[in-house]
């Protein structure tokens, strides 16, 4: 059974790349967070292309398969000085996303300094400060590993973060609309 909007609810995160997607599941249970499970999906460079993708996507959606996740909550592509890593990002993340929208995950995107913003309070902060704090806010005994899962994990967090603000400012333009 899916759990969504109630009181108990299960997201999951996307730190989408062709070489590495990492994937977490964290529950939410009112103001309670709780790391259920990460890791990563991984190809190799000699793979065809098109295989790579399907990895993705099959084992993204074998991963919502598992947990039942009623929404995602994924980083968006980010075009540094490498327009073909890239490139090659934002078509692992469209795979990953298929998968979500195969389930009919409700899809919040974030980029990453929004990401690190929700979780560490700085846009600019460090991957050894995202992980430390993941590990922190969900009380897990150790960082996650590797990187990527606790990049999963944190736009998992993000995604919370975000829908709640959201929520708030909606019951703030609520209260004025009623007292004007």
């Amino acid at each position: 059974m899916r759990r969504d909007e109630g009181m108990e609810r299960i997201i999951l995160g996307i730190d989408p790349g062709l070489a590495h997607t990492g994937w977490g599941i964290v529950e939410q249970s009112g103001s309670r967070l709780r790391c259920v499970a990460y890791g990563c999906v991984s190809t190799t460079r000699t793979s065809e292309l098109s295989a790579r993708l399907m990895k993705v996507h099959d084992q993204i959606l074998a991963v919502a398969d598992r947990f039942q996740p009623s929404c995602v909550g994924i980083e968006s592509v980010w075009f540094g000085n490498n327009v073909s890593a890239a490139f090659a990002t934002g078509q692992a993340r469209g795979a990953a996303l298929v998968a979500c929208a195969k389930r009919s995950m409700m899809v919040g995107e974030f980029t990453p300094s929004q990401i690190k913003m929700a979780v560490v309070g700085n846009g600019n902060a460090e991957k050894e400060q995202v992980q430390y704090m993941v590990q922190h806010i969900l009380g897990l005994d150790a960082a996650p590993n590797p990187d990527h899962a606790a990049d999963a994990l944190a736009a998992a967090i993000c995604y919370i973060t975000h829908e709640g603000r959201a929520r708030v400012e909606k019951r703030l333009e609520t209260l004025a609309a009623l007292q004007a």
